[in-house]
């Protein structure tokens, strides 16, 4: 008979073991990422406890006598793995987000470790986002040929107490990376990033790395855009953690951890299908994506969890640039006489500055007037769009 992997569980931030024995196992989960100490403690029909939390993970990584996670283990390393082989398996909880309760699976095998991401879906909410997210994340990865999402291996579902749903997916993790917001350095009071590294302590980006970490997160979401069907990914936010950065050997590497809906930003394509997409309508699209585009990256949370804020105009340029990078990488159109990028540049070297203005209020007029980002938005609207135009004139 197979000799189970010893189990052990962790609180990530402070790396502190739970026991089931200890009083944390018996404290409900937080239902969300920067709760207070009532709402922290407030029963709901989605109240779970760590230990009922911790229980539920493992009892998803034992079923079929853990052939998911022994299949990604096997995709990873190139080799059969049998339960037997697995020392331990340690499970971090991470954070508590808007969606889910990530954990970082740690397995050991031989004395080394290798690391995975179980995405934990508690709420109703999270737990319709998490089984979209599945399909998104396989399509997106077979249809693109990058490597900027995580790979997925599996999602399922288990029971806690009385036959509570969790759903949860077990996906690639990315080794050395961490997540990072817009702070204050409380050396010289500016509005920098800060990254949250766990291992070898928080630290603040210079602006040479902050304008590269914009380019590149412009880049990432310019890459999955498609410029026929007008396909994007959306419902992304710099709050909510979903790129992450590596700052190795000076070299600064970004990914995107999660996509929650992918889809054509127009509501009605019926028409489109049926032969109205020409080459005008193609770059007008393409000039709305971009414009979006350079409004939400400018937008965080102070330290992921406080007020929204606007980043400083350094990211203007920088989505500039990550965009420009990404259309040199698409395949070409047939109805633009040119390659994108060029063909793009002059449609946008045509538009006034007045035109830009007006399209990007556009684009903020459609945002769901409830949103706490939209009054920061349109405070900034007016300098961000002359920035943004001067940018576009020194291309």
């Amino acid at each position: 008979m197979p000799i189970d992997p010893r189990f052990s569980y962790f609180l990530s931030q402070r790396n502190t073991s739970v026991l089931n024995d200890s009083k944390i196992w018996k404290t409900l989960l937080p239902l969300k990422r920067n709760p207070s100490g009532k709402d922290s403690q407030r029963i709901t029909d989605t109240s779970i406890s760590y230990g009922d939390y911790f229980s539920a993970v493992r009892s998803f990584l034992e079923k079929n006598r853990f052939n998911l996670l022994l299949s990604a283990i096997d995709h990873h390393i190139n080799r059969k793995v049998n339960q037997e082989d697995i020392e331990e398996i340690q499970t971090y909880l991470v954070k508590h987000g808007e969606f889910y309760h990530p954990a970082r699976i740690v397995t050991i095998i031989d004395g080394s470790s290798l690391s995975f991401v179980l995405n934990v879906a508690v709420s109703a909410t999270g737990q319709d986002c998490i089984k979209r997210e599945y399909k998104l994340l396989q399509r997106l990865n077979k249809d693109f040929p990058f490597s900027f999402l995580p790979e997925v291996y599996g999602q399922g579902k288990v029971y806690a107490k009385e036959n509570f749903e969790i759903n949860m997916l077990l996906g690639e993790w990315f080794v050395g990376f961490n997540e990072f917001h817009i702070s204050y350095d409380k050396t010289d009071g500016r509005k920098k990033i800060i990254v949250w590294d766990s291992i070898k302590g928080n630290f603040f980006l210079s602006q040479t790395r902050s304008v590269e970490l914009y380019r590149q997160s412009a880049m990432i979401l310019s890459c999955f855009y498609n410029p026929e069907t007008f396909e994007q990914i959306s419902l992304w936010h710099h709050a909510s953690g979903d790129f992450v950065l590596r700052l190795r050997s000076n070299k600064l590497d970004v990914k995107l951890i999660t996509v929650r809906q992918y889809s054509s930003m127009f509501k009605n394509t019926n028409g489109i299908e049926n032969g109205v997409r020409d080459a005008e309508l193609i770059l007008e699209a393409m000039l709305v994506f971009l414009l979006n585009l350079s409004i939400r990256m400018r937008l965080d949370r102070i330290d992921g969890v406080g007020p929204i804020v606007w980043s400083d105009d350094i990211a203007v340029k920088a989505t500039l640039e990550g965009f420009f990078e990404a259309l040199t990488l698409k395949h070409p159109i047939s109805l633009l006489s040119d390659p994108i990028a060029p063909c793009f540049r002059k449609h946008l070297l045509s538009c006034s500055e007045s035109d830009v203005f007006d399209l990007s209020k556009g684009i903020v007029d459609a945002y769901n007037p409830l949103a706490p980002e939209v009054p920061i938005i349109k405070q900034n609207l007016e300098t961000h769009v002359e920035v943004l135009y001067n940018a576009m004139q020194n291309l």
